[in-house]
């Protein structure tokens, strides 16, 4: 198994918006939002090209991963710039074999070398403290409502990179995707059949798990 992780050109955003679309499909919601998320977010202003990947599977895109700017804003008002990924993708043919782990390990790698100061992401604790992301608590980083959330989820790029931070984190303006908006992307691709399944209620309990 030949594994290349390399940056998107214009000719796989296509490719690379199915396979978002078969990872997310009625995992989190009936249907998904992520293919027109990446989609959007290729002429974003907080889109960071250089820390976002694909990856191919002898010669096959079968996973992708994307980064924003983000912010911590302090209860002062004073605003320290960080970034975050999401979403990442790999197609669920290739699920249990360490490809999502290459991808946002490759491209951790990168954002230290880029001289980036931290990474916040939004998702399940489980998933990502193998990489070292603690919950936002541990450094002083709450959602806007001013509460710590167990899926907020931060990672340090360097000793002290958030010394004397505290805040609330805000994320690119890209993730907020009105419905119809969303029918009508979904609409440009092969009919897929949205259901109610048990991972969305997982997930709409996790949204809300407070870290006490």
């Amino acid at each position: 198994m030949k594994i290349i992780i390399r940056h998107e050109e214009s000719k796989d955003f296509r490719k690379v918006e199915e396979v978002a679309r078969e990872a997310f499909y009625n995992l989190y919601f009936p249907g998904c939002a992520e293919h027109l998320v990446i989609h959007n977010l290729r002429d974003n202003k907080d889109y960071i090209k250089e820390l976002s990947y694909i990856l191919e599977v002898d010669g096959e895109i079968v996973g992708s991963i994307f980064y924003t700017h983000a912010k911590i804003i302090g209860w002062d008002g004073v605003e320290t710039k960080v970034i975050s990924f999401g979403p990442v993708s790999i197609h669920p043919k290739y699920h249990r074999m360490g490809l999502g782990r290459k991808l946002i390990t490759h491209s951790i790698e990168k954002a230290k070398k880029l001289g980036f100061n931290a990474v916040l992401t939004l998702g399940y604790p489980y998933h990502y403290e193998p990489y070292g992301f603690k919950g936002g608590k541990k450094y002083n980083v709450a959602m806007a409502d001013g509460n710590f959330y167990k899926g907020l989820l931060v990672l340090p790029l360097y000793e002290k990179a958030l010394e004397g931070v505290s805040g609330y984190a805000t994320f690119t303006d890209v993730f907020e995707t009105p419905q119809d908006e969303i029918d009508r992307f979904d609409s440009l691709f092969p009919p897929k059949k949205k259901q109610i399944q048990e991972s969305q209620r997982i997930f709409e309990k996790a949204c809300v798990e407070l870290d006490n």
